[in-house]
């Protein structure tokens, strides 16, 4: 089994990088490849079983954009062929059609699906974040300077909203599902926030059954925040 980690010197911010860190302790035979940004990737000659990216600077976002798109073709692939992806924070803006700044330029990305991110430099949006993928309740954080909107072409939504903001506020749809690519905006350590959800991943790399790391502990954490989050007296942004 093999694991790619992509651009960790770039993709650290907000604690995403223990999302790899965490699947490696529940699954310590993974053999486990760290992609910098002048390297190729393992994707594009090896057969990887589990790619994750996460959240970065907006500068950096240009740097991986620039650095991804010779593969775009072969991520394309990847996808329809159903490998796993997970891509949390603004990394998953690297994968829609491109990302709008305020001055009216644009960071060309890979344009896998129809969304496109639209920044706001001077409005950061804080929130907590609870939703619903398939019979599980998801709980996070989101703190970003962008949102997402479509064209008008239907994307599979990854989770469904209950509190904070889906794609954009307002919308219930948030991230990205295609096949086995997961992707959200939610920012931090989500798998370890969500111990169900990581079942739902490691069945996913066919290690079914496999208890998490101090999963007792991960679970009564989740569920005091899963209380927290659903009472109507949390402020959900912030």
């Amino acid at each position: 089994m093999k694991i790619e980690i992509l651009y960790p010197e770039l993709c650290n911010l907000f604690g995403d990088a223990m999302n790899a860190e965490y699947l490696h302790r529940a699954l310590p035979e993974a053999e486990i490849v760290k992609t910098s940004l002048k390297s190729r990737p393992a994707f594009a000659e090896q057969d990887i079983d589990f790619i994750y990216m996460g959240s970065m600077t907006e500068t950096a976002q240009g740097l991986a954009a620039n650095a991804l798109f010779e593969f775009k073709t072969r991520i394309f692939e990847m996808i329809n062929d159903g490998k796993i992806f997970l891509v949390t924070g603004n990394a998953l803006e690297l994968f829609g059609k491109r990302i709008e700044n305020e001055d009216g330029s644009a960071v060309d990305t890979l344009g896998l699906f129809d969304l496109y991110a639209k920044r706001q430099m001077m409005r950061r949006y804080s929130s907590i974040y609870l939703g619903t993928f398939e019979k599980m309740k998801i709980v996070g954080f989101k703190s970003q300077f962008a949102h997402n909107y479509s064209d008008g072409g239907e994307v599979p939504a990854l989770f469904e909203t209950e509190r904070g903001a889906g794609r954009k506020p307002g919308q219930k749809e948030e991230g990205v599902r295609i096949n086995n690519f997961l992707g959200t905006n939610i920012l931090g350590p989500l798998l370890v926030l969500n111990p169900l959800f990581t079942h739902y991943v490691i069945d996913l790399l066919g290690a079914k059954k496999r208890e998490l790391p101090y999963e007792k502990e991960a679970m009564i954490a989740y569920d005091a925040r899963l209380k927290e989050f659903s009472d109507p007296n949390t402020g959900a942004e912030y």
